[in-house]
């Protein structure tokens, strides 16, 4: 819980989405703390931050440091990631646009060619 910054919430009912309960920031930030119960070593997130606003991803994305740090390694698709997002990546493997590679490796002075 104190992992997914979920301990303020540990005794709250999940609800329905949109209606009460948890925020839709909250209920991702559980599913990664349902997945790490399993302790694994690699995670995979697809898209951990659609459908949230600026704030809410970036706490998503801070839950998802808070994993990488103790040591699993996390795997992520983010498309159209904001600028502070993208650089909360350790590595970025591929960038694709239209088919076409723009980026392998390294992301040292990415962001300025996207912007």
């Amino acid at each position: 819980m104190e992992l997914v910054e979920l301990n303020p919430l540990r005794n709250s009912l999940v609800g329905l989405p949109g209606v009460n309960g948890l925020s839709t920031e909250q209920r991702k930030r559980l599913t990664i703390a349902v997945e790490l119960v399993a302790n694994p070593s690699i995670i995979f997130m697809d898209e951990p931050t659609s459908g949230l606003d600026a704030r809410a991803a970036a706490i998503v994305m801070r839950t998802v440091r808070n994993t990488v740090d103790t040591g699993r390694t996390v795997v992520c698709t983010i498309h159209q990631p904001s600028i502070d997002i993208f650089e909360a990546f350790d590595e970025v493997i591929k960038i694709l646009i239209k088919k076409n590679m723009i980026y392998d490796s390294s992301f040292s002075g990415l962001e300025t060619d996207l912007i």
